[in-house]
């Protein structure tokens, strides 16, 4: 499925989506697959596949424990295509990556494998819009989403180049202070969403991890909340670890679907 469909489908529905992460092959490739299914039990609408890298400099100490487990565990991209097209929830799958990894194996053939495993939808953090022209030539061969990131000191020109490129939803990085409370969380996100001025979905991911701050990010004017470390902090524990996602899909699902 397209993510343009997905979000389609959910505003027939009235509803905002709910974007959930997991680093593949954390702990293993038949616990993704299992982790998958809880998340899009629980009432995930997209999920991020990651794709593990040794230096993964947009993430936090979270998701780079998860990275190092699954590449301890092997995970490679062979693995990791092999493993996407193994998944056969009904719900778009998002490779979310490093570009070192995608230049290594060739732009065109990664775009290539990402739409051949049913991955439609590739998030680069290290690669800036300026330097996108390859694979952005790419994912419009393959009908590959590339879905790129702003961030609230992303000034008002370079937005605009984003947005002329940018398919599938715009990813809004709201960083906030350790400290920050709920309203702050709110008033960081409705300030953000001010500036994005896109017919694109806006999905915005900063640390979210209960219904109470998902229902904020929606209040604020979001499309979609994106749901990482919160997951990954679960996978971590290995503790009942699908019942928990399926449960914290569910309450973060539900303040998406407005119940």
């Amino acid at each position: 499925m397209r993510i343009a469909e997905k979000f389609q489908e959910l505003k027939a529905k009235k509803e905002k989506a709910l974007i959930a992460y997991v680093c593949a092959g954390d702990p293993g490739e038949d616990a993704t697959r299992e982790y998958v299914h809880a998340l899009v039990k629980g009432g995930a609408d997209i999920v991020e596949l990651g794709l593990p890298f040794s230096d993964p400099v947009a993430d936090g100490p979270t998701i780079q424990a998860a990275s190092d487990r699954a590449l301890e565990a092997g995970m490679n991209p062979d693995i990791y295509f092999e493993l996407a097209a193994s998944i056969k929830e009904q719900v778009p799958l998002v490779c979310m990556t490093y570009y070192n990894l995608i230049f290594r194996r060739g732009v065109e053939k990664f775009v290539k494998d990402c739409a051949a495993s049913g991955i439609t939808g590739i998030i680069v953090p290290d690669l800036p819009i300026e330097e996108a022209d390859d694979i952005l030539k790419a994912s419009k061969t393959h009908g590959v989403d590339i879905i790129f990131m702003v961030t609230p000191i992303t000034d008002k020109d370079r937005m605009q180049k984003i947005f002329s490129k940018d398919s599938g939803f715009i990813y809004i990085v709201s960083r906030l202070g350790v400290t920050g409370a709920r309203a702050d969380v709110a008033k960081s996100t409705r300030d953000i969403l001010g500036k994005v001025n896109t017919t694109l979905p806006r999905a915005v991911g900063f640390g979210i991890s209960n219904g109470k701050q998902a229902a904020e990010v929606i209040a604020a004017g979001a499309d979609a909340v994106i749901v990482g470390s919160a997951f990954v902090n679960i996978i971590a524990s290995q503790e009942n670890v699908e019942e928990r996602l399926e449960k914290l899909a569910r309450e973060l699902k539900a303040e998406c679907s407005g119940q």
